[in-house]
């Protein structure tokens, strides 16, 4: 596996560093994703946090060089009148891996326990119930033969002041920041609150959270690819050499290229 003990300067991680730190921690990620397939392992990742903790940026670096048939991201958007009566685990049951396959979700089913809490998109006895009934599905999904690890993204109020403003400010990331998430900045103390709850009933020894110190991205990316890394215990596989066969180009002519539409072709 890749070394993350880079020497840092000013405790940054110099940016060459870090993309050929995470090119072998990417290499490596390909190494466990072939074991995954091969061995019929099913490997469920959920990513929680804070607002512009980072969640989306280590999955995109992990789903990055990996088989999207075989790696899939799930990031559900607001639940439907008919997934809102029915059983509340039942819409991210349906996106379990089957065998071979990871899945990182997106923020995941821990939405009761945050956002749904803090901003009153549920009632008491529903939270209640979540936290009571959270566990014991964990345990289902980990008994049944599914892999499950929980990683909590931590980030401090000034970093996510400055990364809102960052997007308020770029035209790029604008579509990154709503009117949710200026709210959440004045609800702080309450999703504090509420994330403590939520680990005191479900950071278990079966399935525990792993906290990922998130204030610097780089370090933060890279130190959470080495540790699911760390949770595989993964071979490296010998593939078959291929060979390419030559083209057999006999009996094809291809049609006038004046006949055919390109687009400009301006660089």
């Amino acid at each position: 596996m890749a070394n993350n003990k880079i020497k840092h300067k000013n405790h940054r991680i110099k940016k060459k560093d870090y993309f050929n730190e995470l090119e072998k921690l990417q290499v490596e990620l390909v190494k466990m994703h072939d074991w995954i397939k091969a061995r019929g392992l099913k490997l469920v990742v959920v990513f929680e946090g804070r607002d512009a903790a980072g969640k989306g940026g280590v999955i995109k670096r992990i789903h990055q060089r990996l088989n999207p048939r075989i790696c899939k991201v799930v990031a559900l958007g607001v639940p439907t009148e008919k997934e809102k009566s029915q059983w509340y685990f039942q819409r991210y049951v349906q996106h379990m891996p089957a065998a071979g396959e990871l899945v990182l979700f997106d923020r995941s089913w821990y939405n009761r326990a945050g956002v749904e809490r803090v901003m009153g998109f549920c009632t008491e006895d529903e939270y209640w119930d979540f936290l009571r009934s959270c566990p014991r599905f964990e345990e289902m999904i980990i008994h049944s033969g599914i892999i499950l690890i929980k990683y909590w993204f931590s980030v401090s109020d000034e970093e996510q002041e400055e990364r809102f403003q960052s997007r308020i400010d770029d035209p790029l990331k604008r579509w990154k920041i709503s009117k949710m998430d200026l709210e959440s900045r004045s609800k702080w103390a309450e999703y504090s609150k509420a994330k403590d709850e939520m680990f005191a009933y479900t950071d278990t020894k079966l399935s525990p959270w792993y906290v990922v110190n998130a204030d610097d991205k780089r370090s933060a990316r890279l130190n959470c690819i080495h540790h699911l890394l760390s949770k595989i215990p993964y071979e490296t596989l010998k593939h078959e050499k291929l060979t390419l066969p030559p083209i057999k180009k006999e009996g094809y002519v291809r049609p006038p290229i004046a006949e055919q539409t390109f687009i400009p072709e301006i660089y």
